[in-house]
């Protein structure tokens, strides 16, 4: 089972481009980055992680595509991803042309990971609307999947619509970018999975067993080949939680890294080599 790392790359972190080698160097699969472009300071919307305070890395953090690129210029073999896009704030076709730019110049290394978003006055300041934003990423990403797939696109929907365009480059890997949904189990979130994506990523890890007859039923429902892809993401390992995941099917596991400098980086990712096969 291979293992990725996830961190809130910050301009007070570890730089990218000496973790990014440290990480592949250690023998780590992959390298996830996720997305804030901003937070509002009005601060109305509720921390993820519970109480007030919201640690400052979510406001300090880095542009998950930028440093991914700054990470592909010196490896070789690391996965390169999101973890995730908050794919609802940016323009498709400027996003489908960023990723697949990055997917040209890594040699066909990145994985897409997204999310619906939870800071109402973030999506707010980019002119959506936390009530439409599940449609929005759905319409975000098919309409990104038919640029990176068709010499001629086009896309028609309620929030994405344009006529038949050219958008290269085309991604390396074919037939697109590998797409991951991260969040919570439940019916719309492994509806989407089974539609548009090509696995799920339970942040946390948590409910995994319990929830995949439901995701394999969506999946089979949709007339999808082959099966979804799951991979618990932002996880603190543990030999017998890496266990259990590698029992359940999990072929990848994203374990967490302190939002830290050089020092504390490195050691957490020394210590986690244990883990690896």
């Amino acid at each position: 089972m291979r293992l990725g790392v996830t961190i809130f790359l910050t301009d007070r972190t570890i730089g990218v481009a000496e973790l990014a080698r440290e990480t592949e160097a250690r023998g780590f699969a992959s390298l996830w980055l996720p997305e804030h472009t901003h937070i509002p300071a009005s601060r109305r919307t509720p921390a993820p992680t519970g109480g007030d305070e919201l640690a400052e890395e979510y406001f300090r953090s880095v542009d998950p595509l930028v440093a991914l690129a700054a990470a592909a210029s010196v490896t070789e073999r690391l996965v390169l991803a999101s973890g995730v896009s908050l794919v609802a704030q940016h323009h498709p076709i400027e996003y489908a042309k960023s990723w697949a730019t990055l997917d040209l110049l890594s040699g066909g290394r990145t994985r897409f990971g997204v999310g619906f978003g939870w800071n109402v006055e973030e999506m707010e300041n980019h002119g959506v609307a936390y009530a439409t934003r599940r449609e929005r990423v759905r319409e975000h990403v098919l309409s990104m999947h038919e640029l990176w797939v068709n010499d001629e696109a086009a896309y028609s929907g309620r929030f994405v619509n344009f006529d038949p365009v050219f958008m290269w480059p085309k991604p390396v890997q074919q037939p697109r970018i590998p797409t991951l949904i991260g969040g919570s189990a439940g019916p719309k979130m492994f509806a989407h999975v089974a539609e548009w994506a090509d696995g799920w990523m339970p942040i946390g890890g948590r409910g995994i067993r319990e929830a995949l007859p439901a995701l394999r039923e969506a999946w089979s429902d949709a007339a999808r080949e082959g099966d979804p892809q799951v991979i618990p993401f932002g996880t603190v390992p543990s030999a017998d939680k890496l266990e259990y995941y590698e029992s359940l099917g999990c072929t990848e596991v994203v374990v967490r890294l302190p939002a830290s400098g050089r020092d504390d980086v490195l050691a957490a990712l020394d210590s986690f080599t244990r883990y690896l096969a």
